[in-house]
């Protein structure tokens, strides 16, 4: 070796020497400088792109040294049961030497890596300024849990930047899938989990996108049920969306007052509109359809008139069932805000008054919350013949030992066969007076059996040990009657039995009682 080579050489020991005085001051003599080299190559200071290939040929007992060295110059204390780590000298986010050993499984290890720089080999530019964010990430575990990264990485068209821009996601929402790839934990909350949900989509991991549907369904209520709702068809989560339309029906009420009501689309609502199954009167119904529609021209800076709120509403205008309201319900309301025409008021003021009723474009059909089997309970054990009406309501109180949901009586038809009845049938709570429901209607009875139906418009909610009046006031031909009365009748359904109570109604009842008379079924939901 030439004097030349061999000053290079003792100069380049004297430097690494100085290194690890600095690097190792407690190592003392036992520090080699030859040793220096060994160190992984990511973290010495400024060389962990420079020397990914550098590989040094150093002896086992010279790595155990260093080892031991290490240990020594240690400058933090490290938690009691955990290995002995040591940070390398540097500004904060300095790597830190070792740090594999204090990392018992895969998970730790791969958790220790998130959004971390040490090994880092691609970084995301996520979100929009200025709350955009630089994150670091490692493209073989990113390939290993989604098809999407590992097109982008590997793929035909892979990119080959040391930065990807993603402009269309949160870096809350970012951060929360890296976790999830790193480290299978789950970290989501009411204000992510939304764009969570759209990220796991958009990077193709259905297993925290079902962790975020899970988080919805658990947190589902009323008055969010329509936020979740428009979500859940945008994000095409079928499973979801019946859930939040079930939890609508239920408690339609309370979810059309929620202010996240009048932001939905308009698919979303007319969706919710040609349901039969939400509970609740047509006249609210309408009411919050109004509101939607002054919101909705709100947005397109529109004034709310009547014209305006007629086309931002559209063809959904059909979808409210008009002819469940009562007729005072609608001249008070529907009939003077001007988003009918003439001929709509006119054609709908004939069906609440005039027989045969005339056809229109607005749907009849009774809307209704309750699911299964109608059921019936019937208090009369005989049939027989004639009962008269001069005017005069048949009437019995009755009560239930559990809530039931009345939707109709079944009525004593006519001795002569076929004809028709103008019937008015009423649920009333005796002590105040208060109507439950009602409804009036022209039933035409074909005579092919004793009892024929009628419906009220909704279904009635009736509470178990409470006092009820069921009216029927009938006007038609003489009719079959009950005898042989029962003052208690049990009914079994899929829920228990259900024990139906039945006393008389003081007054004038055209001779209803509990012995015989007229108002034989009450059909119900349980």
């Amino acid at each position: 070796m030439s004097a030349n080579k061999e000053d290079e050489t003792a100069a380049a020991n004297a430097d690494l020497q100085a290194l690890g005085d600095i690097l190792f001051p407690e190592a003392g003599d036992d520090f080699n400088a030859g040793n220096l080299a060994s160190l992984p190559h990511n973290m010495l200071p400024g060389t962990r792109r420079d020397n990914q290939h550098y590989r040094p040929d150093c002896s086992d007992s010279e790595d155990s040294g260093l080892e031991e060295s290490v240990r020594a110059s240690r400058s933090e204390t490290p938690p009691p049961s955990s290995p002995q780590v040591n940070r390398l000298p540097g500004p904060p986010g300095t790597p830190i030497f070792n740090w594999q050993a204090s990392k018992s499984s895969l998970k730790d290890r791969f958790s220790y890596l998130f959004n971390n720089e040490i090994l880092s080999d691609v970084h995301f530019l996520v979100g929009r300024e200025p709350g955009r964010q630089r994150i670091p990430a490692h493209k073989l575990i990113l390939t290993a849990g989604s098809a999407v990264f590992d097109a982008m990485f590997n793929g035909t068209l892979a990119t080959s930047a040391p930065e990807v821009e993603v402009p269309d996601v949160e870096p809350a929402a970012f951060l929360a899938l890296l976790r999830f790839l790193y480290s299978d934990e789950v970290q989501i909350g009411p204000e992510t989990v939304m764009t969570t949900l759209y990220t796991a989509k958009k990077y193709a991991v259905p297993a925290l996108e079902r962790h975020c549907v899970d988080f919805l369904k658990s947190n589902l209520r009323a008055d969010n049920a329509f936020m979740l709702l428009t979500q859940a068809r945008l994000f095409d989560e079928p499973q979801l969306a019946s859930l939040c339309l079930d939890k609508i029906d239920k408690d339609t009420s309370e979810a059309i007052s929620a202010d996240g009501f009048t932001d939905v689309d308009l698919e979303t609502l007319s969706v919710v509109m040609s349901r039969d199954t939400l509970h609740i009167r047509e006249s609210k119904l309408y009411n919050a359809i109004i509101r939607w529609c002054e919101a909705k021209c709100q947005r397109k800076q529109l004034p709310p008139t009547p014209e305006n709120m007629r086309v931002v509403l559209d063809s959904a205008l059909y979808l409210v069932r008009f002819p469940l309201m009562g007729l005072e319900e609608f001249a008070q309301g529907p009939a003077q805000s001007g988003i009918l025409t003439d001929r709509e008021v006119v054609s709908l003021f004939l069906y609440f008054t005039v027989n045969p009723k005339p056809s229109l474009r607005f749907k009849d059909t009774p809307r209704c919350s309750l699911t299964g089997k109608e059921q019936s309970v019937n208090r009369f054990q005989q049939v027989d013949s004639r009962w008269g009406y001069s005017g005069t309501s048949d009437r019995i109180r009755f009560l239930v030992d559990r809530r039931v949901y009345v939707v109709g009586f079944g009525l004593y038809g006519s001795i002569h066969g076929a004809c028709e009845y103008d019937v008015t049938i009423e649920i009333v709570i005796p002590v105040s007076g208060k109507v439950c429901g009602s409804n009036s209607t022209r039933v035409t009875y074909d005579g092919s059996a004793t009892t024929y139906k009628v419906m009220f418009k909704e279904p009635i909610e009736i509470r178990p040990h409470t006092h009820y009046m069921a009216s029927a006031l009938i006007k038609g031909p003489d009719s079959h009657y009950g005898t042989r009365g029962q003052r208690k009748v049990s009914v079994d359904s899929s829920n228990g039995k259900i024990v139906f109570q039945f006393t008389y109604a003081a007054g004038n009842n055209n001779g209803t009682s509990v012995e015989d008379g007229q108002i034989p079924e009450i059909l119900f939901y349980t």
